[in-house]
């Protein structure tokens, strides 16, 4: 039988005794709320929709068990934070019931150093959040989309096909007022997936409110190694001021710099909640020049969201570790019940900051991280508390 001892030194080398005992505490009921915190949301989240399509659709188990597998590292991320939570009420509620805190406290030990190693974990379990929802997550979900999608032979395009539109616009200053001015409408015909047909460009971005060319093309593709758009057989015609044509341009090809935007709203469309930052980052630039105010503040208030959530481990596990180390003698199930009751809690706050964001009544940013700010304020009250 392997030394608790030896084993804690193996893996925790360099931390003192106390460090490596608190710690391999805290790892865990942190496993095991990972475990059961992870199939909760599965079961609500996927399983009971795959049962159905399994049942009702004929979707083979196989494909619905893999697309299971695809969807654990979204639900395993949701769960981090949770768990973060549990480990500390646990943890600590058994420190303090069986007078492990007295017996610290009386070597001289303050509850701010008690409580280091949750913060530590909470900041490692941080990072290994953002990494999750950064790195796998959008990729597992889109393959889990793209396995349905093929399993239940569905038709559905993943891309949009058929009249893509798209308006750009400029603001302008006019009489103290900003307004949207129109400066560039795209127009396409077919989409393939990789090549757009019968185009019409009409460009009035040379001179402010008037037409300066229309451009009619056969087919144009996105050259991602030059940023521009490639054009082929087509008419470039330039209009002057007065609105006559001053002159008549014909092509085979003709590289030209336009916005990616149409061809990335076009594209295969993603749910913005299983795209990372980056690609929300890059479709909110995509979508910012068409003026649709509404969707550029949706998808800022998810930009915020999605940074500030990592931070919520931080936050469980100053409210975990503090509520824990109060003297109570609660068991292990109602810890598990307080966790659950308090995610909900913290979970519906982050669904209301959202929505006054959505209403403008709080800005993208605060949308985002004012529930953290809430809870790191109620985590470092606890911590005062247990600390008197």
């Amino acid at each position: 039988m392997v030394n608790q001892k030896s084993l804690t030194r193996k893996f925790l080398p360099g931390i003192s005794v106390m460090d490596r005992y608190i710690f391999l505490q805290l790892l865990m009921p942190f496993l095991f709320g990972v475990g059961a915190f992870s199939s909760i949301v599965l079961a609500i989240g996927s399983l009971f929709d795959l049962v159905r399509q399994v049942a009702e659709a004929g979707l083979p188990i196989t494909v619905a068990l893999e697309v299971m597998a695809l969807k654990m590292p979204l639900y395993i991320g949701y769960s981090f934070p949770m768990s973060i939570l549990l480990a500390g009420m646990m943890t600590y509620g058994q420190f303090s019931a069986s007078s492990e805190i007295i017996a610290f406290r009386s070597c001289g030990i303050s509850i701010y150093r008690l409580m280091l190693p949750a913060l530590v974990l909470s900041i490692i379990v941080t990072g290994i959040t953002f990494f999750f929802n950064e790195l796998l997550v959008p990729v597992a979900n889109q393959r889990a989309t793209e396995t349905m999608t093929s399993a239940l032979k569905q038709d559905k395009p993943m891309f949009k096909k058929d009249n893509i539109t798209y308006f750009e616009y400029k603001e302008v200053e006019k009489d103290g007022k900003k307004e949207q001015v129109l400066v560039r409408l795209f127009y396409a015909e077919k989409f393939d997936g990789k090549t757009m047909t019968g185009l019409t460009i009409l460009d009035r971005s040379q001179q402010d409110k008037s037409l300066s060319q229309i451009l009619n093309a056969q087919s144009a593709v996105w050259n991602s190694n030059n940023n521009t758009w490639d054009f082929s057989n087509g008419t470039i015609y330039l209009i002057a001021p007065d609105a006559s044509y001053r002159n008549i341009v014909t092509f085979q090809h003709q590289q030209l710099q336009l916005p990616k935007s149409p061809f990335d709203l076009a594209a295969p469309d993603k749910n913005p909640d299983d795209m990372s930052i980056a690609e929300l980052m890059d479709y909110a630039d995509a979508i910012r020049l068409s003026g649709d105010p509404k969707k550029i503040l949706a998808i800022a208030i998810k930009v915020q969201s999605k940074l500030s959530f990592p931070f919520v481990c931080i936050v469980f596990g100053l409210i975990g570790s503090a509520m824990g180390i109060r003297p109570q003698r609660s068991g292990k199930a109602t810890n598990f019940g307080v966790s659950v009751l308090m995610i909900f809690g913290y979970y519906f706050l982050m669904f209301v900051c959202q929505a006054l964001g959505q209403a403008e009544i709080v800005s993208p940013f605060l949308a985002g991280w004012l529930p953290t700010f809430i809870g790191l304020a109620t985590g470092g009250w606890l911590v005062l508390q247990a600390a008197k």
